[in-house]
This record gives structure tokens, C-alpha cells and sequence, in this order.
């Protein structure tokens, strides 16, 4: 069973979300993770040393292999992991997802399970209609969404963090230098084992 975690992360909040849930989707029996990075714009990655935080960020995850349409097609599940850009879907992963007609045409994608993950800068920053612009294409393409129940621990709260029934999010803070709260990174993991767990269920 192959599950898919597909990400963009500029500073990298939405990296360690997509991380955790890859630590999680790893609990599973017979799941192999396969982790991979949406193609960064060239004028973004030229422009990644005026931007020390960024630049460090990049550094990190530059070698992680881009995510191809054989990568979508071949995963039994895949979760797509965002920051939002005005309440939307980063324009990176936007276009991975316009990139998809071919999959669309053969209906590739359909009936497989997908879920989301986001981060914003602020706790009414868009959290969860960036998830919802993200479950758009997913619906198109005929996958099955996988939500982020009430019943996970930690998902009931008041506190200025993430946690939405649509998908695991994190706050980066105004200048992008708060760190994922560690119940943000639990759930996260949480989710991923349950995205796995469907997912080997969905595909016997």
C-alpha cells in the first residue's frame, strides 16, 4: 500500500505537519510513505537568499524529489499539505492539481482516498477554505476525502492553534516564526495513521 504525502512548505510549517503525518501513515502495517515536494517556481528559488528564513527552509528540503503525475497515479492514497495564499491553495500546488487533466481523462484518481493539511499565519488566516480549495480539484478528480474527526484527541479546544475537521493546520505566526504548537504535530500524526488505516481498507 503506497500512500502519498505531496507538500509545499516556504518556511516550513506545512513541512512538519506533512512530516508528522508521515510518521503516523508509518504506524500502519505494509504502508510505504512516499514523501515528495510540489515543483518551486524558478523566480521564487532565485529570489530564496534575500530570504534567510526561507533560504534555511529551502536548504532543507531542496534534494526531496518532485512530485510527479506517475507519483499520483501510482499512490493508493495521497494527502496534499498547503499553506494558504489569501484563503486559498498555494499557486504551486495549484498548479499540480491544473496539471491533472490527463489523470482526469483516464479517471486515474478516482476512487481513491485524499486528505489535506494547512497552515496560516493567523488563527482566522483562511485555515479552512484553503483545505476546501484544495478538496475542489480532489473532487473532480474523483477521490474519496478523508476528514479529521472530532474524535481524535485534541481536535476540542479554545487555544490559538490549529485542529479543523477538514484536515490537520498550524499557526505561523505573523512573521512566520512560531513553531507548530506540539498538539498541532499530535494530530497531525493522528491523522496520518487514520488516513492510512482507511486507505488499506479501501484498497483490499
Amino acid at each position: 500500500m503506497k500512500i502519498l504525502i505531496v507538500y509545499y512548505s516556504l518556511y516550513g510549517h506545512t513541512l512538519k505537519l506533512a512530516r508528522a503525518a508521515e510518521q503516523g501513515a508509518s504506524q500502519i502495517e505494509n504502508a510505504e510513505v512516499i514523501f515528495r515536494r510540489v515543483r518551486e517556481f524558478p523566480e521564487t528559488e532565485v529570489d530564496m537568499p534575500n530570504h534567510p528564513h526561507a533560504d534555511k527552509v529551502w536548504q532543507q528540503q531542496k534534494d526531496t524529489p518532485e512530485c510527479t503525475l506517475d507519483d499520483l497515479k501510482a499512490a493508493d492514497g495521497i494527502i496534499f499539505a498547503s499553506p494558504t495564499r489569501f484563503g486559498n491553495m498555494i499557486a504551486q500546488m495549484k498548479r499540480l492539481f491544473d496539471s491533472c487533466a490527463s489523470l482526469w481523462m483516464e479517471g486515474a484518481l478516482e476512487g481513491k482516498p485524499a486528505g489535506v493539511l494547512t497552515s496560516t499565519a493567523s488563527t482566522h488566516g483562511g485555515q479552512e477554505t484553503t483545505l476546501v480549495s484544495m478538496m475542489i480539484p480532489i473532487l473532480h478528480l474523483g477521490m474519496v476525502v478523508v476528514g479529521c474527526p472530532y474524535s481524535i484527541d485534541g481536535m476540542i479546544h479554545t487555544e490559538a492553534r490549529g485542529a479543523t475537521p477538514y484536515g490537520p493546520t498550524t499557526l505561523a505566526g505573523p512573521d512566520n516564526s512560531r513553531e507548530p504548537h506540539e498538539q498541532d504535530i499530535e494530530i497531525a500524526k493522528q491523522y496520518g495513521k487514520r488516513f492510512a488505516t482507511i486507505t488499506a481498507k479501501m484498497t483490499q
